[in-house]
C-alpha cells in the first residue's frame, strides 16, 4: 500500500515523526507478515507524507487492521487532522524484467 497522509502546517511530517519516536512504527514493523513500513516526503508537497506499507499477504494485513495498533494510528491521525489517500500495488514475483533492468544502475 502507498498511503498518502496530508495535513496543514507540517502536521503530516509531525505525525510520521511521532509514529517513529513513540515506537509505534517499530512495533508495526515487528508484526508477523510486515515486510516494509517506511515514510517518505514528496519534494513538491511539503504537506504530505507517503507511507509505503507492505505485507506478506492479505491475511497478515487483515491481522494488522484488526490489531489494537490501528486505534493508536487513528488517534494520531485525528490529533494531526490528517486526510488520507490510498493506492494498492501488488509486488511482481517475477522481479525486474531484462528489458527494464538495462535502465537500472547497480
Amino acid at each position: 500500500m502507498n498511503l498518502y497522509y496530508t495535513g496543514e502546517s507540517g502536521n503530516a511530517r509531525r505525525f510520521a515523526e511521532e509514529m517513529e519516536k513513540s515506537g509505534t512504527a517499530a512495533r508495526i514493523r515487528s508484526e508477523a507478515g510486515n515486510e516494509k513500513y517506511d515514510y517518505f516526503f514528496p519534494m513538491k508537497d511539503p504537506e504530505t507524507v507517503l507511507l509505503i506499507d507492505s505485507w506478506r499477504d492479505q491475511e497478515a494485513l487483515d491481522a494488522h487492521h484488526a490489531s489494537p495498533m490501528m486505534e493508536t494510528i487513528a488517534q494520531l491521525r485525528e490529533k494531526y487532522d490528517l486526510h488520507m489517500r490510498a493506492e494498492r500495488y501488488v509486488s511482481d514475483s517475477e522481479g525486474i524484467s531484462a528489458s527494464d533492468s538495462k535502465f537500472i544502475k547497480k
